[in-house]
């Protein structure tokens, strides 16, 4: 597979009254033509910013501080705003986490998706509302004519995510965005989501970026998957290399936080919480929940090493234990 997403050394600040937050720290991340990446981390990561940042949609008082993003090999930095959005929506798409706020609420989310068609694809009215038809029931809303004559608020949870999982896929984009699309959403349809997009993705050949904090949920869908800890990308594996063998401490620590019927102490939490990005440590950002924690991890940030093939991790302690071995 070719890269279609290339992000190197892209750092996200923000102002504020307490000073200057860095959300994303000098982040590395690489998507492939037709793989679902992972992105993972708690809450205040990172990982929705740095969706923002491929999009071109950081607004003050954040801005880009650095780095580059390039999508099928354009600096899309380099790109006038008209070109921008030319490429938001028809190449690059996003799934938001709060499907029923994301759509318009006075605007029948038929139209809402003909005219879709109408503004990338250039088709006529007629032409846009049979696509749309046709796009609503590829995500398997029953009674398409119906439901596209239908507001946000007449549709349940699972049908407005169905609806922008259709919005999202109808001008075939290359890259897909997807924003923790199953939160909020009862289990068996959260589990229905998942198996539609590893479907449409399958048969678009869509690439996704798959951002939440559920490991179980990237153990579903994803091919491989990017750990992010405090605005930096701490590891970088192939899907089943990470639970298999996590390197991180962090990362250890999430999957040990999965949920599981076959011990006696079903979760572990993960000790600690996610330090202030105001006034972050200099080192590893984890060192304070850190059991393998020493001076070194504490003065200077590990680099990303590779300690497989496409297995990237930044830790002095798994660095020396290796070593150990």
């Amino acid at each position: 597979m070719t890269e279609l997403l290339e992000i190197r050394d892209l750092t996200v600040q923000f102002e504020s009254d307490a000073g200057e937050i860095e959300a994303v720290d000098h982040i590395n991340l690489t998507i492939r033509r037709g793989e679902v990446v992972g992105l993972v981390g708690e809450s205040g990561s990172g990982k929705s910013v740095t969706s923002f940042a491929i999009l071109r949609l950081i607004r003050r008082p954040g801005r880009v501080k650095s780095g580059t993003i390039s999508f099928n090999g354009v600096d899309l930095a380099s790109l006038s705003e008209e070109d921008m959005r030319q490429v938001r929506g028809a190449k690059i798409a996003m799934i938001s986490q709060s499907p029923r706020t994301a759509l318009n609420p006075v605007i029948p989310v038929g139209r809402q998706i003909s005219r879709l068609f109408q503004l990338h694809a250039g088709l006529s009215a007629e032409k846009a509302e049979k696509r749309m038809l046709e796009m609503l029931a590829l995500v398997r809303i029953p009674d398409p004519e119906k439901r596209a004559r239908q507001y946000a608020h007449q549709l349940s949870g699972g049908m407005c995510q169905r609806v922008m999982i259709a919005m999202a896929l109808a001008t075939s984009p290359q890259l897909l965005l997807a924003d923790e699309p199953t939160t909020g959403l009862d289990v068996s349809i959260a589990a229905r989501i998942l198996d539609l997009l590893r479907e449409l993705g399958a048969r678009t050949g869509a690439a996704i970026l798959f951002i939440t904090h559920d490991m179980g949920v990237v153990a579903e869908i994803c091919d491989r998957v990017v750990v992010m800890h405090a605005g930096q990308v701490v590891e970088s594996a192939p899907v089943r290399t990470l639970f298999n063998h996590p390197a991180h401490p962090y990362t250890r620590a999430l999957v040990r936080s999965i949920p599981r019927i076959d011990r006696d102490v079903t979760m572990e939490p993960i000790p600690g919480s996610v330090p202030s990005l105001l006034s972050p440590p200099p080192g590893c950002r984890y060192v304070e929940r850190c059991d393998w924690a020493s001076e070194r991890c504490r003065l200077s940030r590990p680099p990303l090493t590779e300690v497989a093939p496409d297995h990237l991790v930044a830790c002095y302690g798994y660095e020396e234990r290796r070593g150990a071995c």
